[in-house]
């Protein structure tokens, strides 16, 4: 049985590099449609908010209609808008307004990359495994090394082919989403509900008292990691003094390879480790490298905190989903959604907190990161409470 399900841990694998190159692809590009365009830098970074807020419209709104088209249906549909938001990268700037053309392409895959995030997880956690944590890691894990193959390959590309020929390496990243639907067509697919029972309604789930320390870990993982990953390159250039190519290369890349890195550990050696336990010692290593970044004035020890922290907030995001998932055996498609709505605010809210305090300060980013240190805190407290009632209800 376990078997005939490998397509579909395979497509569910491929669906987070999709969800990769939708969200890394296009910010490699801002200079050379600055350059090529006339756009303004103000507008292009417009781009990152139009991305981030419809990924988030579609986390609120997707539980709506999930359940009632079905899985096939939304992830086939899913890869369907990723691919034709790269297509329509290539096309649209050239027939009127650029950034507008830009802008609609950007939110057609936008609409693709959050119902991935939506649908990957669940479907994931409904495929037959002996371990449901380890599968989840390793799932999570392939958004990391997506997210470090499309730097490192576009990088690749530009220097060997230069920047102008840019559509052209769309037109290649378009064709993983095309391959993955193809793959997800003909996977089967399991529903999270057993003999048709109903996944819990909105005033269910929010009844349950476990679902609010899951909120509170998910948003503090997706701030822990935003807090500082968006940061990484500019601690790079500083640290060692290198271009803002090299500075992406080695800040970014150094932070999302040892995130890869523990959610592939995790995921191959999961049963032999306790959950709870490493997701603890992660959580105080994170807070480890905040204080590290923050308070140790020596660049190169920045950038090696930087590193560290990526190594330590692996865990956070799929560690949270595993115990939703044991926790509340019928949160559903709802639950899902609910949980990538707080992780997605989590990643808007802990860069929104430390760019405001560092601006407060003279833009002083050390006081930003700093107070941002308030998150992995904060989801070493969910994670007590979580344990706490989680142990009143068994």
């Amino acid at each position: 049985m376990q078997h005939s399900y490998q397509r579909t841990i395979y497509a569910c694998f491929i669906g987070y590099v999709v969800q990769a190159i939708v969200n890394n692809f296009v910010p490699l590009l801002f200079i050379t449609f600055q350059n090529t365009y006339r756009i303004p830098l103000a507008q292009i970074t417009m781009l990152i908010t139009i991305n981030f807020l419809i990924q988030l419209a579609v986390d609120l709104l997707s539980a709506g209609f999930i359940d009632r088209i079905g899985y096939r249906a939304s992830i086939l549909m899913a890869h369907v808008f990723s691919g034709a938001g790269l297509l329509l990268l290539t096309i649209l700037p050239e027939l009127f307004d650029p950034f507008l053309g830009i802008s609609i392409s950007v939110g057609v895959y936008a609409v693709g990359g959050g119902l991935i995030e939506v649908l990957v997880s669940p479907i994931m956690e409904a495929t037959p495994s002996d371990n449901k944590e380890k599968a989840m890691s390793l799932l999570h894990s392939f958004y990391c090394w997506g997210s470090v193959g499309v730097v490192f390959l576009s990088t690749l590309f530009f220097a060997l082919f230069g920047t102008s020929n840019w559509k052209i390496l769309a037109l290649l990243w378009t064709l993983i989403p095309v391959a993955n639907f193809l793959l997800f067509a003909r996977a089967p697919i399991s529903s999270l509900s057993e003999d048709g029972e109903k996944g819990m309604s909105l005033r269910e789930l929010m009844s349950q008292k476990i679902f609010w320390p899951l909120i509170l870990m998910m948003l503090c993982a997706g701030a822990s990691e935003q807090s500082v990953s968006q940061w990484a390159s500019t601690f790079a250039e500083r640290g060692l003094g290198v271009s803002k190519t090299i500075g992406d290369l080695t800040g970014p890349m150094s932070f999302s390879i040892l995130m890869g890195l523990s959610r592939t550990f995790y995921g191959k050696y999961g049963e032999k480790i306790n959950l709870d336990s490493f997701m603890k010692y992660s959580s105080l290593l994170c807070v480890v490298s905040y204080l590290c970044i923050a308070l140790i004035p020596i660049p190169a020890v920045n950038l090696i905190g930087c590193s560290v922290c990526g190594l330590s907030v692996g865990i956070m995001w799929p560690g949270t989903f595993s115990k939703a998932a044991a926790g509340i055996k019928r949160g559903g498609t709802l639950m899902f959604a609910l949980l990538a709505l707080a992780g997605d605010l989590g990643c808007s809210a802990g860069p929104t907190l430390a760019g405001m305090v560092s601006s407060h300060l003279q833009d002083n980013l050390r006081a930003g990161i700093l107070a941002a240190v308030i998150f992995p805190i904060l989801l070493l407290g969910g994670l007590f409470l979580y344990r706490k009632l989680s142990d009143t209800l068994h």
